[in-house]
């Protein structure tokens, strides 16, 4: 068609209409394409929907799962929101409640609690208490773990997981129960040997004192044979008394110990001079040797440090027959102490040395008994050295001795030991047949600077002396007075400047005057290295010590005697006592009990009666006992204020610690240990007023 040739009206239509056209079709194309997107769009919502269908099955699935799992174990399970209402419980708390997991979810039930332990953070971090819960079958104990997780719309929930202990409640009830009733049974023991043991020392008192005041009498040698033999039976028995007391009281953990400076040499010097006497009256010899490094002072228990010693060295001198014992103190590498208690003994089988320290062993069957004993000294000192820290060991040859060395790391509380005079270059010669002494003398003067031979025979010395020249010669009297006589003489021939003879005291007695032998002085065996290096030292042209007299049991009567209040309930233990003042020079009043003897002391201060110099204080008597006398007879000093205030000594058949205590805050001045010897006694008589300790 030809559109020019249409009217003008008309052309303008068609092109409306063409126009209308063309946005139909665009308006078309827009619907389409939105179809399609609406179309795509429902295809993504519905994969969606399958995706979020198939994610909540899971999750329901999982939920039951766990569900199931939190019913099928044991343990009762709670949760609840901020309010305290259940959100969620599982069956086995449910039946703790008596109804349905359903009924509880929304209510604030709580199980009824009958006792609640204290809460405790687990290893988890998780609050744990344990309560006691009374449910319908009874009283049952549950321990629960308290932790917080998020709840429905993220608020955080208390979840409780209790677990059922009421068997463990029950058996830890029941071991509280057996401990305590052991440790009361524990302490019934301790109470009944202590008990026993004062009834033991209380006759063994009578019989030891009663065999001195015999052997005082001037009875003939064959009674005195027999009352020594009283004496040694009874001092064997009191030492089983207390080997037995300090077990019980190792044994119950009940073993103290002090920590106080304490002179090692002076400690280990003194054991062995303890010693001598037993040892030399065996014909065997002991010694001691502390190494010059080792501190001045150690900071320990110097009571438990000489029992150790005591056992170790009393043992080698009870089962050694010939030779002698040995004991050293160094330091190791740590700066511990080492000491060594050797002995030339039959040795101990190997068989049985690893069960040595155990209770109610001993190193050979036939030996122990022979011996006697209970088999628990090593045992205690075992027992003591683990307690101070410490290891104790023994190496032995059968046949050949044996080694028993305690290491103990008591740290030093002062410098070395105080060193031996300087002797550089000083010549000794030591003459001594003996395993330990002699070695032990070498090593002093070594330690010292000197250079010194050593020989075991006086025909060795002799060849010595004509060969080599000396400073100083050293022989032990056990040659026998001849020979050693002799080399004396052929020491100031070949002029030697020092010599000295070593004696024990049975051999000082019939030795006589060691100048007269040709001797500048003497040394006592065992040696102290104080004497020795003061012999060694000392001017040559000074006369020799005389022997420092043997002290009289009997007090001169010279100046006005002491006047003693005795309070003793035992009549033979006060004839004991009163007797041995009366040796001592002193007057005595005998108190028969804890009444009478305050009501003495009372008219005393009051000036009804003469003073009282001591007063001896037994501890059990009856009626009125000796601490209880004691705490009234200070209060009735403080009341009239009296300036010196007596002196209060107890007697007693304990020495515990405890019992230490218990007299130092009576009023006590001294305690003195029964059975007691005149020289204890003597030594209070004699001593002015001192703070609380063993009179000995």
């Amino acid at each position: 068609m030809d559109f020019a040739s249409l009217p003008i009206g008309a052309g303008a239509g068609l092109v409306a209409l063409a126009a209308l056209l063309v946005a139909a079709v665009i308006a078309s194309v827009v619907l389409l394409r939105d179809h399609l997107r609406l179309e795509q769009h429902a295809r993504t919502l519905e994969t969606e929907v399958e995706r979020l269908q198939d994610r909540t099955w899971r999750l329901a699935e999982s939920e039951e799962r766990y569900r199931s799992l939190i019913e099928a174990q044991l343990d009762l399970i709670v949760q609840r929101d901020r309010a305290g209402r259940i959100t969620f419980a599982n069956e086995r708390f449910a039946e703790l409640m008596g109804g349905s997991a359903e009924s509880l979810i929304g209510t604030e039930e709580r199980p009824t609690v009958i006792e609640s332990g204290l809460p405790r953070i687990g290893h988890d971090g998780a609050r744990v208490i344990d309560e006691a819960i009374q449910t319908q079958a009874g009283v049952r104990w549950l321990s629960w773990v308290e932790t917080t997780m998020a709840g429905h719309g993220g608020a955080p929930e208390l979840v409780r997981a209790g677990r059922d202990i009421t068997e463990r409640v029950a058996a830890e009830r029941k071991l509280e129960e057996a401990r305590v009733r052991a440790e009361a049974a524990s302490e019934a023991k301790s109470r009944f040997l202590a008990t026993v043991s004062h009834e033991f020392r209380t006759p063994l008192n009578g019989i030891l004192g009663m065999a001195d005041l015999l052997l005082d009498t001037a009875p003939t040698p064959e009674q005195t044979t027999y009352i020594r033999a009283v004496k040694t039976s009874g001092e064997a028995l009191l030492s089983l008394i207390d080997e037995i007391l300090d077990f019980s009281k190792i044994e119950a953990g009940r073993i103290d110990l002090s920590a106080e400076p304490l002179d090692v040499r002076a400690l280990v010097e003194g054991v062995v001079e303890l010693l001598a006497p037993k040892a030399q009256g065996k014909g065997i010899e002991i010694a001691a040797f502390v190494a010059a490094d080792v501190p001045a002072r150690v900071t320990g228990d110097a009571d438990r440090l000489r029992q150790v010693l005591v056992n170790l060295a009393g043992n080698a001198v009870k089962f050694t027959e010939s030779g002698g014992v040995g004991v050293t103190v160094e330091q190791d590498d740590a700066g511990a102490l080492v000491i060594a208690v050797s002995d030339t003994g039959p040795g101990i089988p190997q068989d049985r040395a690893g069960s040595l320290f155990e209770e109610f062993e001993q190193g050979d069957g036939e030996l122990a008994r022979r011996h006697g004993g209970t088999g628990l000294g090593l045992a205690i000192t075992r027992r003591i050295v683990d307690r101070m820290g410490g290891s104790i060991s023994v190496d032995s040859t059968l046949g050949e001795g044996a080694t028993f060395r305690v290491t103990l790391p008591l740290a030093g509380a002062e410098p070395a030991c105080e060193p031996a005079p300087a002797m550089p270059g000083v010549r000794a010669l030591i003459v001594a047949p003996s395993p330990f002494e002699g070695p032990f003398l070498a090593r002093r003067l070594e330690e010292a600077g000197g250079k010194v031979v050593r020989v075991e025979d006086a025909a060795g010395a002799l060849a010595r002396l004509r060969g080599q020249r000396f400073d100083v010669l050293l022989i032990d009297a056990g040659f026998g007075d001849e020979a050693v006589r002799g080399v004396a003489d052929a020491a100031r021939r070949a002029g030697v400047p020092r010599n000295l003879v070593l004696l024990s005291p049975f051999d000082r007695r019939e030795f006589g005057p060691p100048s007269a032998a040709g001797f500048d002085g003497y040394l006592v065996k065992p040696v102290r290295t104080r004497s020795l290096f003061h012999q060694l030292t000392a001017p040559a042209e000074a006369a020799p010590r005389a022997a420092e007299p043997r002290r009289s049991r009997a007090r001169p009567k010279a100046g006005p005697a002491l006047h003693v209040l005795l309070a003793e309930d035992n009549g033979i233990n006060a004839l004991l006592a009163l007797k041995s003042l009366e040796k001592l020079g002193a007057t005595a009043d005998w108190a028969k009990d804890g009444e009478e003897a305050l009501a003495l002391a009372e008219a005393s201060l009051a000036g009804e009666r003469p003073g009282y110099d001591l007063v001896l204080m037994d501890i059990r008597m009856p009626a009125l006992d000796g601490l209880e006398a004691t705490r009234r007879l200070r209060l009735r000093e403080a009341a009239l204020g009296v300036p010196r205030p007596l002196r209060l000594v107890a007697l007693t058949a304990s020495v515990r610690r405890s019992d230490e205590a218990s007299l130092r805050a009576a009023g006590f001045d001294a305690f003195l240990p029964k059975p007691f010897d005149l020289a204890a006694l003597d030594a209070l008589l004699s001593e002015p007023d001192t703070p609380l300790r063993k009179a000995s």
